[in-house]
């Protein structure tokens, strides 16, 4: 830990802070895209491996508190609606997540950044997959698809809330789910990553350092929830969202 601390310097470690009490407070808002900018974020100034080693227990707190918000009886009935998703996305999960410390670090921003930037370009442009049909075949290949993604950067949130969005989810169920999801998915992001190397000794004392920062953002969005317009703040996230994923594709085309 005081290795990594020197390493790093404070003003970065101050930095990673800022980043997570960011990504928590805009994960308070809308429910969603605390992995993505964690990833975006600190993958601008760090190894991307280190800054997916930052976001898995920050992403499993934080999303373990979203999904008990309405009790563990609600959490339940979420799992068993969406179980299709949930196990085809564990799955994939599981054994993309072996090739993260194969693959070089230009390939991992384009893994991170090119996904990322699609979904807040499709968000901008008012993309809502409103004509969807659900089937169960859909459902798992969208759950594999998130799972796949997740695996290697950390981030399954853009195809979870398209699947959502198109299914018409009312918000607070949304919410809900998302917390489900997302935090099932980190509990299998935790014992992925432990077997892949990328969360070990050196590095699960920075992912736990970023945990009080994460969780203070979460508390400041959800008290600004009700005293803004979500659509204006989660239009100006999308941008920065899109700013920070084509930063990603800056650095894996030009290095």
């Amino acid at each position: 830990m005081d290795a990594l601390l020197a390493n790093l310097g404070p003003a970065t470690i101050f930095l990673c802070c800022a980043v997570a009490v960011l990504a928590g407070t805009i994960k308070g808002l809308v429910g969603f895209a605390m992995p993505m900018i964690l990833i975006s974020g600190l993958g601008s100034f760090l190894d991307p491996e280190l800054a997916l080693a930052g976001l898995i227990l920050p992403t499993l707190v934080t999303n373990g508190v979203q999904a008990l918000r309405q009790g563990a009886g609600a959490a339940w009935k979420s799992i068993k609606r969406f179980r299709l998703f949930l196990i085809c996305g564990g799955v994939t999960l599981l054994v993309t997540a072996q090739f993260v410390r194969l693959l070089p670090s230009h390939v991992m921003f384009l893994v991170i950044g090119v996904p990322v930037a699609i979904f807040a370009v499709a968000q901008l442009a008012g993309k809502s997959f409103t004509n969807f049909v659900p089937t169960a075949k859909a459902e798992m290949m969208i759950g594999a698809f998130a799972g796949a993604i997740g695996g290697m950067s950390g981030v399954w949130g853009p195809p979870t809330v398209a699947y959502l969005t198109a299914l018409r989810t009312e918000a607070a169920e949304q919410m809900r789910v998302q917390g489900v999801i997302y935090g099932l998915g980190a509990v299998l992001l935790v014992v992925a990553h432990v077997g892949s190397g990328v969360l070990r000794a050196e590095t699960a004392p920075f992912s736990i350092m970023l945990v009080p920062p994460a969780l203070m953002g979460m508390w400041i969005g959800s008290r600004l929830q009700t005293r803004i317009d979500q659509g204006a703040f989660r239009k100006a996230t999308l941008i920065v969202l899109l700013v920070a994923s084509l930063n990603l594709i800056r650095r894996a085309v030009f290095g």
